[in-house]
């Protein structure tokens, strides 16, 4: 968390905290998980009143942050559902938001919905067998072809997150005048969602498939260079919040590790009192802590309009992305045989880690973007 929270700040993150364990503990993320709904839409209702939705939007639509760092409460929002493995498109709304919110007031009435929590909306970005465009540079298969008063959109995007029960997604396309995005209503006539297997439980994804899906010359968030912006606002919320999540999880790991080794109890000593296991866990925590300050730190940048918010966010989301995951994998080891069980639940947040690895720019895509980025500047 940052070095000194407001109190404002403090509250909104333990209020979150409280929510969380009282709506959706681990027992209830498993149910979920086996019934096959990633999340209920009443409960995500309640995290909108919450303001999960509202930090990145103007209060002339309906928004406002806690204390004016939108993006650093996000984070604190990101970092307490990671640490209870919480269910919920919270990254990809926001990512979303961060396009719209940018938009002409075109779309109050959509935006307005999307913060309270009566209508969910989605990026649809990744295209099959490509990597993150808005930071690899990938070209977009997907089309965009005027027709009549709109637009036809083909395609196929995949690792769409909540697509399943989303109503709306802002899909990222190309036109005859360069990108553009546009929103397209889940059940527009030519929309197929096919869900897809992703290793988290609760956090999952779709392949969306668009099929001379006709929408209006309203449906077109932004064109050209207008279009380029909007998806770098997007991949950055997405990217730092994913970053703060799997910190948060990571968090949750390692302090269920600590109250293990204290408690278990090895030829009469705790595993505590191991110097070897002591010197593997001092390494976590300082990963981890390192993990947290460059996830705060992209966030205040964020906030603060630095210019170098896009080099900071990707230090933060390589640096999650490469130390996460080997602090759960030790977590796991150190709890021996139990640490590999189903019924243990450290799995749960191993998932959710190596998901947001994957998501949104991976450590080596991230790596290669802050060489580019130097690269201009010099």
């Amino acid at each position: 968390m940052p070095h000194d929270p407001t109190a404002d700040q403090r509250f909104f993150q333990l209020t979150t905290r409280d929510f969380l364990a009282e709506t959706v503990p681990i027992a209830t993320v498993r149910a979920l998980a086996e019934a096959g709904t990633g999340f209920g839409r009443d409960w995500w209702r309640r995290g909108a009143e919450l303001g999960w939705t509202a930090m990145l939007v103007p209060e002339r639509l309906g928004g406002g942050s806690v204390s004016g760092h939108p993006m650093t409460e996000l984070a604190l929002v990101a970092e307490e559902l990671g640490r209870g493995a919480a269910p919920g498109p919270f990254v990809t709304t926001s990512a979303a938001l961060a396009g719209l919110a940018g938009a002409d007031d075109r779309f109050a009435e959509i935006v307005g919905a999307i913060v309270t929590g009566e209508t969910i909306a989605t990026w649809a970005v990744y295209e099959p067998g490509m990597g993150f465009a808005p930071i690899t540079g990938s070209v977009t298969g997907t089309r965009a072809v005027s027709s009549g008063d709109g637009f036809r959109v083909d395609g196929v995007k995949d690792r769409v997150e909540a697509a399943d029960q989303a109503d709306l997604f802002l899909v990222t396309a190309t036109s005859d005048d360069g990108p553009i995005q546009l929103l397209v209503p889940a059940d527009a006539p030519g929309v197929t969602v096919s869900p897809s297997w992703t290793v988290d439980l609760t956090r999952r994804t779709a392949r969306v498939e668009f099929d001379d899906v006709i929408v209006g010359a309203d449906a077109v968030t932004h064109t050209g260079a207008d279009a380029v912006t909007a998806m770098r606002a997007q991949a950055g919320a997405a990217a730092l919040l994913t970053a703060a999540e799997s910190a948060g999880a990571a968090d949750r790991a390692l302090t269920s590790t600590l109250t293990w080794l204290f408690e278990r109890y090895t030829f009469g000593r705790p595993l505590a009192s191991y110097q070897a296991l002591k010197h593997r866990m001092a390494d976590n925590k300082t990963w981890l802590e390192a993990c947290r300050a460059t996830a705060f730190a992209g966030a205040a940048a964020w906030d603060a309009g630095a210019p170098e918010t896009a080099e900071y966010i990707s230090i933060a989301k390589s640096y999650v992305g490469a130390k996460a995951p080997v602090i759960a994998q030790d977590c796991v080891q150190l709890h021996g045989g139990i640490g590999v069980t189903w019924e243990h639940d450290l799995h749960l947040f191993l998932r959710r880690i190596t998901l947001g690895r994957a998501l949104y720019g991976t450590p080596e895509e991230h790596r290669r973007h802050i060489t580019d980025l130097l690269d201009t500047a010099a």
